[in-house]
């Protein structure tokens, strides 16, 4: 063999050498594979809650006034003291109403009389029940008139308007006194239509407010208002709390969690899911048989650093938590183990 075939195979022998380490290294690097953690998509009760804004008001509302006009002779509470039922607030001039007193006790004289004379023969049915009518029209005069001098709260509450001094001549253009019930009091919340055959009557609800940051109160749904409103799409439900320490007053802002039943979702890590680029797409990755399969989902509630899953996984799939944004769907995976 001369010189130059001798050179010609021993490239060859190098050739050969180099060419099987790189097809080696490529083989091991083909078989090193991503590894991923990973968790099982399980099932849990997930509470279905709204959570709506609103405005505290008072159970029920009296104006206080006289039907007629006076002078008021004494003003009894402020605004700030809490009342009760039938307590006296003010006192109108009693010039019409004493002069009723004289005028039903001389009615009531006369029906006496006249009733004695009926059983005795000596006067007719007619002139007895004639006498009778004007009794009872003095009577409900006096009666009136008694209520409308001596000023009563008709509910318990807490007085939240003062318009009137004593002295001043009361002229039935605004109300001497306002009362707000605020035990219980109400809230209006307009809740989605979606809720409209979830929402029922006597469901439980709970609520906050910033002026008490501190406290969690609860009420229940007193009422559902029978119509929906075109424009917003929200019906009315009328929510009512005791409020026993009457510690909520009519005007604090609240927000008002109602809780409409429970759904038996899915539920992974928030981790999991990933927002699709260019859309407005939700995905979780999951690993079926080695390989990376990517699922597009329905997210329901935001739970503690959870997330419930609508639709597109099922029971039982893994579901990776790490790493997944670099994956491509149908690369083999490693799972940890």
């Amino acid at each position: 063999m001369n010189r130059n075939m001798m050179s010609l195979a021993a490239v060859a022998l190098i050739l050969c050498s180099c060419g099987g380490k790189q097809s080696e290294q490529s083989t091991a690097q083909a078989e090193q594979l991503t590894t991923v953690s990973v968790t099982t998509a399980t099932r849990q009760l997930v509470p279905q809650t709204e959570v709506y804004a609103s405005t505290i008001q008072a159970y029920a509302t009296n104006n206080i006034a006289s039907q007629a006009a006076g002078r008021i002779r004494k003003m009894n509470v402020e605004v700030g003291d809490f009342v009760t039922k039938g307590q006296v607030l003010a006192e109108m001039d009693r010039v019409q109403l004493d002069q009723a007193a004289l005028q039903l006790k001389n009615s009531e004289d006369e029906y006496n009389r006249a009733k004695q004379l009926l059983e005795e023969g000596g006067v007719s049915q007619s002139s007895f029940e004639s006498t009778e009518l004007s009794y009872r029209v003095a009577k409900s005069n006096y009666d009136n008139l008694l209520e409308n001098t001596s000023l009563a709260a008709p509910i318990t509450g807490v007085v939240t308007a003062r318009n009137y001094d004593v002295g001043d001549m009361y002229a039935t253009s605004s109300p001497l006194y306002t009362i707000q019930q605020i035990t219980p009091v109400k809230i209006l919340v307009g809740v989605s239509e979606a809720d409209y055959t979830k929402v029922k009557k006597g469901d439980k609800v709970t609520l906050t407010t910033d002026a008490i940051p501190d406290r969690e109160f609860t009420g229940s749904v007193a009422i559902i208002y029978p119509t929906i409103d075109a424009s917003s799409h929200t019906f009315t439900a009328e929510v009512h709390v005791k409020n026993e320490d009457r510690v909520l007053r009519p005007g604090m802002y609240t927000r008002i969690t109602i809780n409409t039943g429970d759904n038996n979702s899915i539920v992974v890590p928030e981790g999991a899911v990933v927002k699709q680029q260019g859309s407005g797409d939700r995905s979780i990755y999951t690993v079926e048989n080695g390989e990376v399969k990517i699922n597009i989902v329905t997210l329901g509630r935001h739970l503690d650093g959870e997330y419930e899953i609508l639709s597109g996984i099922e029971e039982g799939d893994e579901v990776i938590t790490v790493g997944q944004s670099n994956l491509k769907a149908g690369q083999k995976v490693e799972v940890a183990r």
